[in-house]
């Protein structure tokens, strides 16, 4: 009997063991290994969520689930197309690990346990045959120098010979700088998913409060997004400040993260509508304290603070307000201005924007364009997405296509 055929995936993370337990269970005759670097694997699921796993988003349209990614849109449509949320709801499911939603779509299992996600890959992958090699750090990659078109695989503790060769090694400059080194185009990475820092009296030590919509963007640019808001000790967080950070990701680096944000606290209304409908709040509220009396769910210590920045005196009534104090009033919950010093990122969490030139890879297989029996998938390609699961979703979808690839399994 002949050797069996050696697939080697660099990088123990979703997207290389997904890849590694498709292949494996795609073709059973391939012998499959994944190289880690780290002395454990998974890592990245094991915190994601806080520790419950945000695996995937409900989001069930290839065409609509593209919108979440800032990099990577149009080429995750063919992809979607083979492998999407749904699917990855139902082969986990089939696994044994249910699944919840969340009202904002988010999905986890309902276990609400990362470990259980974890337990789930390792099983499959135990199950499959294949290999995990922990603590092996890959130094070189090239093609063996003869017309067999393998791969060898340089570590310090010995060298591999891959028939076919996946990096999932998600945002590794280091990996990044091989691949220069045998042909391939990459972007450099800036952080994206990151919270603003900000030094405002309007937000001093008010950490914890949140409003339920609220709209940010940078004035003089096109970056805009909405969503809840969430003041934190450092200035602002919640899902509309990551996703205006996920699309500005390269803006904002080229700004070294110093810029000016306006926030809109009320959301759906502009200033013309919350002008309106404060018109109407001071006529039905005419012997009421201003400062005293929240208005649009905004919490009580912020509207005090928003109203104090709009010139109102704590003792000055609705039917006392003077224009200025009026129109002030508006602009400070619609439109109003914070510097930005600084960024804070999740250090466990950390996403960048970067990678392999997505032009260089074809999203059928997932496979180099460039090079022979090469694969990608993960955050070493040029893609990333908003916060909700997306980002898993890319992993498992790129995994599963790549995977099938390197098996040979034909549509």
């Amino acid at each position: 009997m002949s050797e069996k055929k050696q697939v080697y995936i660099v990088g123990g993370g979703a997207a290389g063991f997904f890849a590694a337990i498709t292949c494996a269970e795609a073709n059973p005759n391939l012998s499959v290994t994944i190289l880690e670097r780290g002395k454990s694997v998974l890592e990245k699921v094991r915190i994601s969520g806080g520790g419950r796993c945000n695996l995937t988003h409900a989001c069930f349209q290839p065409k609509p689930l593209t919108k979440f990614y800032p990099r990577g849109e149009k080429p995750l449509l063919g992809p979607f197309h083979q492998f999407q949320c749904q699917d990855t709801v139902d082969w986990f499911e089939s696994r044994g690990v249910k699944t919840k939603v969340e009202p904002d779509g988010r999905m986890f299992p309902v276990t609400d346990r990362s470990q259980t996600v974890i337990d789930c890959l390792l099983g499959a992958a135990q199950k499959a045959g294949v290999r995990v090699l922990k603590s092996t750090r890959v130094t070189k990659i090239s093609l063996a120098n003869d017309d067999s078109e393998q791969w060898i695989i340089t570590t310090p503790a010995k060298d591999y010979r891959a028939d076919k060769l996946m990096l999932a090694t998600g945002s590794n400059p280091k990996i990044w700088t091989l691949l220069k080194e045998i042909g391939h185009q990459t972007i450099s990475p800036v952080p994206s998913l990151f919270t603003f820092n900000i030094k405002d009296e309007r937000i001093k030590e008010l950490a914890g409060l949140s409003v339920p919509n609220a709209l940010v963007k940078v004035p003089g640019t096109k970056l805009v997004a909405n969503g809840p808001l969430l003041i934190t000790h450092w200035g602002l967080s919640g899902p509309g400040v990551l996703k205006l950070s996920a699309w500005g990701a390269r803006l904002l680096n080229e700004k070294q993260y110093n810029f000016s944000l306006q926030v809109n606290w009320l959301g759906e209304l502009n200033y013309s509508t919350a002008e309106q409908a404060l018109r109407k709040i001071k006529e039905e509220n005419r012997l009421r304290l201003v400062v005293k009396y929240p208005q649009f769910e905004i919490p009580r210590r912020l509207w005090q603070r928003l109203t104090t920045a709009a010139g109102i005196e704590e003792d000055r009534k609705w039917a006392d307000l003077s224009k200025k104090q009026f129109n002030k009033l508006v602009t400070e919950l619609t439109q109003g201005t914070y510097e930005v010093k600084g960024k804070s990122t999740f250090k466990d969490e950390f996403v960048t924007a970067g990678g392999v030139f997505l032009n260089e890879v074809d999203f059928k297989t997932f496979k180099s364009k460039n090079l022979p029996n090469l694969f990608f998938a993960g955050e070493v390609l040029n893609i990333d997405a908003v916060t909700g699961g997306f980002n898993f979703q890319a992993a498992w979808t790129g995994g599963w296509l790549a995977g099938r690839a390197m098996a040979e399994v034909n549509e």
